[in-house]
């Protein structure tokens, strides 16, 4: 049984809605719901996406680091996720990487790129 579903089974016996908690302190929570997500990033015409880089997308893009937020809110914003932000993030990461790895060529070989 999940999180999510004991949560709703408790209702007001378990977890608080003005329950605050770090975003990464939530993400053991969120597998059900990055799942969704990327279940629907593939149906779109995303088949490389996964449920860690969507949830990196949304540390790094979105909440810009690792803010307080309730659980109401970062499930809102898993499913608002859009794939332009989504693609915008996958794209800086593929020229960071790109330009990591002129760089370590550069110093292996002595020359400038």
């Amino acid at each position: 049984m999940t999180s999510l579903v004991k949560y709703n089974m408790l209702g007001n016996g378990g977890l608080g809605l003005d329950e605050k908690r770090t975003v990464n302190d939530w993400k053991s929570e969120m597998k059900v719901i990055l799942k969704s997500k990327t279940t629907e990033f593939h149906l779109i015409g995303y088949p490389r996406a996964t449920p860690e880089e969507i949830w990196s997308c949304l540390v790094k893009k979105v909440w810009k680091g690792n803010p307080e937020k309730r659980l109401f809110e970062i499930v809102q914003d898993i499913f608002h996720l859009s794939t332009t932000t989504y693609m915008s993030y996958i794209t800086v990461n593929a020229y960071q990487a790109d330009e990591d790895l002129a760089s370590s060529i550069a110093a292996l070989t002595g020359s400038n790129l």
